[in-house]
């Protein structure tokens, strides 16, 4: 018998094998979308769906806006690996896995209008049934930034947002490329981490720009300042993290 789809949007269960029990108590408080970043929607379904891949989503979307659920919306699917949120690091417990068919970076092609559409429509739903606040739809990236990079910086988050999907600052426009950071220390740097961590990232106040660092400045840049993503923490990168980090404290207020 094949199972019931947890969303009015589904159009076919395909299920997979790989998943498991949430952790005790957990229950999704986030939704992480990925990019299948293989040649073919077909190859990368086939995939998840073997029991000797050991990963899986809960949901596919298709270029052509079709989407497919694989796992459960209750149990643990195997899509976010080692990552961290807000110190949270079993993202796969506290979390339901979107995966977007893009061949991803080596190709980069865009993402059709019809599959973003569907991308909305299933983070509304989601979301609504979850209680997932907006700035918990996340990237891959975000969560992992030292293994990831999906769903990438063509990924229009900002269309995302003017549907209501997602947290979003308009970014601050890029100017000339600063100088590489790496290497420099101070309270300046400290207070880049400090903002970096309050948003959710998981990265160390160590005072140094070091490589961690300009890692997750970068994957804070491919979601929310795509213009250019070089790790490098310019006026713009940080003007466009404030505005972020007050537009949250102002909806808490509110």
């Amino acid at each position: 018998m094949s199972e019931k789809p947890d969303s009015g949007l589904v159009g076919e269960f395909a299920a997979s094998p790989n998943h498991g029990v949430r952790r005790a108590f957990a229950k999704p408080n986030c939704l992480i979308l990925h990019y299948t970043g293989m040649p073919t929607g077909e190859g990368a379904l086939a995939w998840l769906r073997n029991p000797q891949s050991e990963v899986s989503a809960h949901y596919f979307i298709w270029e052509d806006g079709r989407i497919f659920q694989l796992v459960a919306e209750a149990r643990r699917a195997w899509h976010a690996g080692k990552s961290l949120w807000k110190g949270e690091s079993d993202i796969n417990s506290a979390s339901i896995g979107v995966e977007i068919v893009n061949p991803g970076h080596d190709e980069c092609p865009p993402f059709p209008a019809r599959q973003i559409e569907a991308v909305i429509a299933l983070c509304h739903d989601v979301a609504a049934r979850h209680n997932i606040p907006p700035e918990r739809i996340l990237a891959h990236s975000d969560i992992a930034p030292a293994r990831k990079r999906d769903p990438g910086e063509r990924f229009p988050w900002a269309t995302l947002a003017r549907a209501g999907v997602g947290h979003w600052a308009a970014p601050t426009p890029a100017e000339k490329p600063a100088p590489r950071q790496r290497g420099r220390e101070g309270a300046h740097v400290r207070a880049l981490q400090a903002m970096l961590a309050l948003y959710g990232y998981g990265v160390e106040l160590t005072g140094v720009h070091d490589h961690q660092t300009e890692i997750v400045v970068a994957a804070f840049q491919r979601h929310f300042r795509p213009e250019r993503v070089d790790g490098v923490a310019d006026a713009s990168t940080i003007a466009t993290l404030s505005a972020l980090l007050a537009a949250l404290g102002a909806a808490r207020e509110g």
